[in-house]
């Protein structure tokens, strides 16, 4: 089976235990995340050949945090070493009406101080079928958004499908450079997966909440946005997380997808959340599976749309639901109760 590449960092998660305030915590709880990271730990873990390309320092915790993607059988055979720290960020989990606060540390560090020399993409391609960015990588180095440009342009010489989180991240950088840059980067991509904020903030599509409530998503709104995305740049196919957030410990989640003229859309599920980071990674996980798997455009929004339920339950960034249990829930079987 061809293998799917994603170039992204690697980072160092620091949180308060449970749901203790950066002010109250004596110690932190250390994971290794990153959005690209994430979605290859998920496709690793069902049998889908992975190559995570990123630059770390040359150092120990470097070698922590690889020896856990290695643990879920993500491929590391192209990771460049070269500066001097591995970039970190420290989560707050928040609860009922506290939202959750992330702090990130990202300057200096292995991934920020790259240059195009580190990556030989007709090597790190051979073989792929698929290759995975998104929107917080450009913005991490002076020189990243002109190798997610070369990266792109190199799979797309080679025929390989690229696929797009746009994971807009004010806190990296302004509207106004991760507008143009995008815009630059989107002629490659063939699938592009965003929010409502990211189409409205980094191009100018407005996707409205329905009149029945303020935060209550409006599918035919979504679906008229993927389409004018695709009337622009020509994707394969849009995709669309659609969350209504009823507090920071419970949401409602589903999803769209437009592809050959037509939208779908999945079931919403309400869920009581347990970790949404990486929830928005799984859906872009989920979907690059079912592409794989060559499931009609319905069952591979379902399939992505409940791999991203499910990871929300899940602490920390990693999900790690098998494909098996995937399936039970867009089947119906989503109760909870004991499976013995």
């Amino acid at each position: 089976m061809a293998k799917v590449v994603g170039f992204g960092d690697l980072l160092l998660r620091l949180s308060p235990p449970g749901y203790q305030r950066f002010l109250q915590a004596t110690n932190f709880e250390i994971n290794y995340s990153g959005a690209e990271a994430n979605m290859l730990v998920f496709l690793a873990i069902n049998g889908i050949p992975t190559e995570f390309v990123t630059r770390l320092p040359d150092n120990l915790i470097s070698d922590c945090a690889m020896a856990q993607l290695r643990r879920f059988g993500v491929g590391l055979s192209h990771v460049a070493f070269g500066g001097d720290r591995i970039a970190a960020y420290y989560l707050e989990k928040g609860a009922s009406q506290r939202p959750s606060r992330i702090v990130y540390d990202r300057k200096h560090t292995g991934i920020a101080t790259a240059s195009p020399e580190d990556f030989d993409w007709n090597s790190i391609f051979e073989g792929a079928s698929h290759f995975v960015f998104t929107g917080i990588t450009p913005p991490l180095g002076p020189n990243l958004p002109g190798i997610c440009e070369e990266a792109c342009r190199e799979a797309k010489r080679r025929g390989i499908t690229i696929v797009c989180d746009l994971n807009y991240r004010s806190l990296l950088w302004s509207l106004e450079d991760a507008s143009r840059t995008m815009r630059q980067l989107m002629p490659y991509v063939d699938v592009l997966i965003c929010g409502r904020e990211d189409a409205a903030k980094l191009f100018g599509i407005e996707t409205p909440a329905s009149a029945d409530g303020e935060d209550t998503p409006d599918p035919a709104a979504y679906a008229a946005a993927a389409e004018e995305l695709t009337r622009q740049y020509a994707f394969q196919s849009v995709a669309f997380t659609l969350r209504e957030t009823i507090s920071a410990s419970d949401t409602i989640w589903s999803g769209l997808l437009y592809t050959g003229g037509k939208a779908y859309v999945a079931r919403g599920y309400r869920i009581h959340l347990v970790d949404r980071v990486g929830g928005g990674d799984s859906f872009t996980a989920g979907l690059i599976y079912g592409m794989l798997k060559c499931y009609d455009p319905q069952h591979t929004l379902d399939f992505a749309t409940a791999a991203s339920c499910l990871k929300q339950t899940i602490e920390q960034d990693f999900n790690l639901s098998f494909a098996d249990e995937i399936e039970l829930v867009v089947s119906g079987e989503a109760t909870g109760r004991i499976r013995r």
